[in-house]
């Protein structure tokens, strides 16, 4: 592979446009690229996931998804192309399922917390959120591939489990919401 990242200070962004991976050239407000940031960010939280220590299996999983979030937001930056397939979302699904396996269930609502790992998971599932929602803001006028908007909706899934999973390892409890602490369960 050649130096294709050799100059980095381009300056044809200056005027308040970026361009997208098939030349075309868009207002960097536009829905599409809002989209990418947004994947991009996501990736971030993920990759600073990855500075905590976790099983091998599970960074390897994490360095996976890491991958597949920078193959959606190269989908993103080429109108009409598609990276991200059915067995994209299927390695998440099995992945939930592994990491609940163990996990006794829910009874209440979780606040995100406990060990720091989990803390992180759970920015990286809120943040997860806010790159579907970008995503289906995009489709209202692009064409965004349905198979993006479900990995993102799985992935939020393995983030929440993964964040259960890690205070397990860690021996912290979830942190529980009590509906009717400082009052906040009672209406006058």
């Amino acid at each position: 592979m050649g130096h294709r990242l050799s100059k980095i200070t381009t300056k044809t962004g200056d005027a308040g446009t970026t361009g997208l991976g098939d030349g075309t050239r868009v207002a960097k407000g536009h829905p599409r690229v809002a989209a990418m940031g947004e994947v991009d960010e996501l990736n971030c939280f993920v990759g600073l996931l990855l500075t905590e220590t976790l099983p091998a299996a599970l960074r390897d999983a994490l360095t996976d998804i890491q991958h597949d979030l920078f193959d959606l937001g190269g989908e993103l930056s080429i109108p009409g192309y598609f990276a991200i397939g059915d067995a994209h979302i299927e390695r998440l699904e099995v992945l939930t399922e592994t990491l609940n396996a163990d996990l006794p269930p829910l009874k209440d609502f979780i606040l995100p917390g406990g060990s720091r790992a989990a803390a992180y998971a759970h920015l990286v599932r809120t943040v997860c959120r806010r790159a579907e929602r970008a995503l289906v803001n995009a489709a209202q006028t692009e064409s965004v591939s349905e198979r993006s908007r479900v990995y993102l909706n799985r992935l939020s899934d393995v983030a929440f489990v993964l964040a259960r999973a890690l205070n397990r390892s860690s021996n912290e409890p979830d942190v529980l919401w009590e509906k009717a602490r400082r009052g906040g369960g009672a209406h006058s």
